[in-house]
């Protein structure tokens, strides 16, 4: 059987997914009541006022959970900061990313805007999680992103 390991591109090797790799003074940590389980590292998105669960797919993600957490318990969860996550797949450094699905981060697509046409379009500002600070190759990488709105 052969065992592929994902890469570690995050500069952290020692880090695990969702720590905050950005000192708390140039960081913003909410703690906020989980309205479900949610596991470290995986984005969030507010489900409730003041209430947060796990993104499963395109939510609106406002930042990445800090702590293993049940329902009904305070969540610490950096809204802006770097932080340690887990790539659904190939992003490029410097590129928007997202929530995915099953606690990880894809590369937020560019929207493609007709300013002098007669559609009408949304633009998914709320979509976007943060900045990759590195690029990931494949689903499973490890990667920093800076989150922030």
């Amino acid at each position: 059987m052969e065992v592929y390991i994902m890469a570690d591109n995050s500069g952290f090797p020692e880090c695990e997914i969702g720590d905050l790799i950005s000192s708390l003074t140039d960081s913003t940590v909410l703690n906020l009541e989980a309205e479900a389980d949610i596991t470290k590292g995986w984005p969030v998105y507010l489900s409730s006022d003041l209430k947060v669960s796990p993104c499963t797919g395109n939510e609106n993600a406002i930042g990445i959970a800090l702590q293993s957490v049940s329902a009904g318990q305070p969540c610490p969860v950096c809204v802006r900061g770097a932080v340690k996550v887990e790539a659904a797949g190939a992003i490029t450094r410097g590129a928007a990313v997202q929530a995915s699905a099953n606690g990880k981060v894809a590369q937020l697509s560019d929207q493609a805007v007709d300013e002098g046409g007669t559609s009408t379009y949304t633009i998914y500002y709320a979509r976007k999680l943060g900045i990759a600070l590195c690029s990931a190759s494949a689903d499973g990488d490890q990667i920093l992103i800076l989150v922030g709105k």
